[in-house]
């Protein structure tokens, strides 16, 4: 996928796979080489309307950069007078929000491999001073052999300093973000521990009828455990040493990989088949 210009016409176009707010995404071929990749047709007139174009740019720099197993790869980009294309690593499975939602919840095996998977790849990100930002299962998607690839980076920012924007979905918001104070990494951190509960019960911790209820929740920690389905100890542990108020306090990356949850169910493979 080397080559200094591109255009359409390096690609034979498939099909319809997907749709987002400015665009679309199609199956598409690289005719020399006959590599499959994703091509997401983002249209100039709605990035204008919403006046997204700094963000996109940034959108695009950041993940362009990003080279790991479990990142879906920006291998290039180009655009014509209306619309803006962007060549992605094709991740056959789709999303992993559809494939829990049919499954309802995950198995501790497949819920810990997972959470592996993305602490490995924010790992990456943090040491590139990339913050996501907006990690959840919709952002996630599943490649041909069952690995995790984080997808979307549109709230990510590259930065050593902390920030102040919120920015994400609410039921994944860090306590910092909902009051609107500075933040770093450890928003990430938060959001994984949201992640592996929701994983292993089948929704976020803390949602709620109304969004107000959710930030009241959040800010609590307003933590439960349903008794269905059966969750072990060693799970809760690790979800409650990452959903704790005081970011400086939450279990780091490297941490969670050591945890005994993670080492006894994990995947090391990162493709969970069961």
């Amino acid at each position: 996928m080397k080559k200094d210009e591109w255009s359409l016409e390096d690609f034979e176009i498939g099909k319809f796979i997907g749709e987002g707010k400015f665009g679309k995404v199609y199956l598409a071929r690289e005719k020399q080489s006959g590599y499959v990749v994703a091509l997401k047709v983002i249209f100039k007139e709605k990035l204008e309307k919403y006046r997204f174009h700094a963000h996109l740019r940034r959108e695009i720099e950041i993940q362009h950069g990003l080279n790991h197993p479990n990142v879906l790869r920006l291998f290039a980009w180009f655009h014509d007078d209306s619309r803006i294309f962007l060549v992605l690593e094709y991740a056959a499975r789709g999303e992993l929000y559809k494939f829990l939602k049919d499954l309802h919840h995950f198995s501790e095996k497949r819920a810990a491999t997972y959470v592996s998977s993305l602490a490995g790849a924010l790992a990456y990100c943090h040491q590139k001073h990339v913050i996501h930002r907006d990690i959840k299962p919709e952002n996630l998607l599943l490649d041909v052999e069952g690995r995790l690839k984080i997808a979307d980076f549109g709230w990510a920012v590259q930065s050593n300093a902390k920030r102040h924007t919120m920015c994400g979905t609410i039921d994944y918001l860090a306590p910092e973000m909902v009051e609107k104070r500075e933040h770093d990494h450890a928003v990430d951190n938060w959001t994984l521990g949201i992640l592996c509960y929701e994983f292993l019960y089948g929704g976020p911790p803390f949602e709620a009828e109304d969004q107000y209820d959710t930030f009241r929740r959040i800010l609590k920690v307003d933590l439960k455990y349903p008794s269905t389905p059966r969750v072990s100890a060693e799970a809760k542990d690790l979800i409650s040493k990452l959903l704790v108020k005081d970011s400086s306090k939450r279990l780091s990356l490297q941490k969670i990989l050591e945890h005994p949850w993670i080492v006894k169910n994990a995947d090391p493979s990162g493709s969970c088949n069961e």
